[in-house]
């Protein structure tokens, strides 16, 4: 199972958000150029975010986007929620965990014990805890 890159870069621009400012608006401009994303796509991805109660937005000059709550409070699956990703490991499961298919299948509590491994994994991580590692991460390098 892959996650999308929607999903992938919604979590990065959001590390790099909580990363980057000390609750000072950050343009998603400021974000696509710190991480490799295109800014049509990322503006995409924190309309998402916004409708998500992810971020909110800043207007004016020295605006940008700030997150809508702590960081402890936002959980990854939360993330990738709201840029409507699903995080089902099949294509015939659906969001409930109901199969689609006409017979369940054999392997169906399979996939379903999966998807809730992944839902209860993503849901265990918080964004402060990735801006914690990846502050770790940037001091390590910067010892060496």
């Amino acid at each position: 199972m892959r996650l999308s890159t929607k999903a992938q870069y919604a979590v990065r621009a959001m590390v790099s958000l909580h990363l980057n400012t000390d609750g000072a608006p950050m343009t998603t401009k400021d974000i696509s150029a710190r991480e490799g994303i295109s800014l049509p796509y990322l503006e995409q991805l924190f309309v998402k975010l916004r409708r998500g109660k992810i971020v909110q937005s800043v207007r004016g000059p020295g605006g940008g986007y700030v997150l809508a709550r702590p960081a402890d409070k936002i959980q990854v699956d939360q993330i990738i929620d709201s840029v409507e990703e699903t995080l089902v490991p099949v294509s015939c499961m659906e969001e409930d965990g109901t199969c689609a298919c006409a017979d369940q299948c054999i392997t169906h509590t399979v996939w379903q014990g999966l998807g809730e491994k992944i839902r209860a994994f993503l849901s265990s991580i918080t964004l402060e805890d990735l801006t914690r590692e990846a502050r770790e991460r940037m001091g390590e390098r910067q010892v060496q």
